[in-house]
């Protein structure tokens, strides 16, 4: 009996990574991610309009990544239990489906508790292209690279798909903001159904989904157990801490900005951010080894929380963006390292449980701050909601350091 595990093995030594996995699937697995990043704010833009609730949307989308919290790391184990295709085409045509039923549902006679069931089974059902891709990409390095080459490779590796999380879920509320503008609420839903129709199908079929294995093999896997050690779970919550930051920052430079009459230019400011992000994303790739994965985390996540000190006492709109590309400067590496160690850190055949895991993680810390972040700024103002993105990237500053912490250990 034999089952598809995560990359190919290649019939020759390919002499890139992109010789390995053919020039096609870059494009595919960056445009399939992007549903992931739109879900959540797509949802609450919907409810906010559909229903005239911000309550409601915030509730709604808490309950998206409540469903990926639950089920994303299963998702996951059932790919490196049973293969990535048949687990992504199943999970992408039911996520597909009820998004489209999101958006019709949105504007029906339907009770709140419905919205906020379907919404719990989106976030269920949410493809987990990112993590597996970035398991597909180390297990193609594992079997093309050797030596220095391999560290390398996966070094830089890492740091593109990092700069690609950056570009989806920086650029992902820009797309929502276009499509809810210019068409309607429900645009933004129904183009992330199309797209997961289209690119999560695409990136289920490509070949670097497909390798028969002997069944035995892949049941060789560490304990589940394993996936709970203190160097993992820390790994784990500086994702928490950065999808928290980014649903804190969203959500209150949206309320910054429409104090100024100017919320329709929320998602161009807020891509301010991912200038600086995924430039140094890429940049991690030329770091010296003797800067460790552990140092670069603890500085980053300063710069990180150094910027976002000032965040509060910002008055206008230049200096709100200025704010935003010094804070970018330390997104992009911590991400790109909280990955190499999760990647470092994967126990034997766990590795798309590894990064669902994080990736779960992001999504769920940005759908618990969105909603409590537009509560604040409901009853408060933007100026409280500002200190939102503070405390989350004090949560990702205090991960790193107790990580520094377990490997002096």
């Amino acid at each position: 009996m034999t089952i598809e595990t995560d990359a190919p093995t290649p019939t020759r030594r390919a002499e890139t990574l992109i010789g390995a996995t053919g020039p096609g699937y870059f494009p595919i697995a960056l445009i399939a991610r992007l549903p992931f990043a739109m879900m959540v704010v797509g949802i609450l833009t919907l409810l906010v309009a559909a229903r005239d609730s911000v309550a409601l949307g915030g509730m709604t989308a808490a309950m998206t990544g409540l469903g990926t919290a639950v089920f994303g790391p299963l998702i996951g184990a059932a790919a490196d239990r049973y293969g990535q295709r048949r687990v992504l085409l199943v999970s992408g045509i039911a996520n597909s489906a009820l998004l489209a039923a999101m958006a019709w549902l949105a504007f029906s006679p339907a009770a709140d508790q419905v919205l906020l069931a379907v919404a719990f089974l989106i976030g269920a059902t949410m493809p987990q292209v990112a993590p597996m891709s970035r398991s597909r990409l180390v297990g193609i390095i594992d079997r093309t690279f050797t030596g220095p080459r391999r560290g390398k490779t996966l070094n830089g590796t890492m740091a593109y798909e990092s700069a690609a999380d950056e570009i989806v879920f920086v650029f992902g509320p820009v797309v929502v903001g276009l499509l809810a503008t210019t068409l309607n609420p429900a645009a933004p839903v129904i183009g992330a159904a199309i797209v997961g129709v289209v690119f999560v199908t695409a990136f289920a079929l490509h070949p670097t989904a497909r390798t028969p294995v002997p069944h035995h093999e892949a049941e060789d896997q560490a304990p589940l157990g394993e996936l709970f050690r203190p160097e993992v779970l820390v790994t784990v919550a500086g994702a928490v801490g950065m999808g928290l930051f980014f649903g804190a920052m969203l959500t209150s430079l949206t309320a910054f900005m429409a104090e100024r009459g100017a919320a329709e230019q929320s998602g161009l400011v807020y891509g301010a951010m991912g200038i600086g992000s995924a430039a140094l994303a890429l940049g991690v790739a030329l770091f010296p080894a003797r800067f460790t994965l552990h140092a670069r985390w603890v500085t980053f996540a300063s710069i990180l929380f150094a910027g976002t000190l000032a965040l509060p006492f910002i008055n206008t709109i230049g200096a709100m963006a200025v704010c935003l590309l010094v804070i970018g400067v330390g997104i992009g590496p911590t991400l790109v390292t909280q990955y190499s160690l999760a990647a470092a850190r994967s126990p034997k055949g766990r590795s798309a449980t590894i990064m669902t895991m994080l990736g779960s993680g992001v999504v769920v810390g940005q759908s618990a701050a969105s909603a409590l972040t537009g509560w604040i700024a409901e009853d408060a103002d933007a100026g409280i909601a500002l200190i939102a993105p503070l405390s989350a990237a004090a949560v990702v500053l205090v991960a790193g350091i107790l990580n520094a912490s377990l490997a002096r250990r």
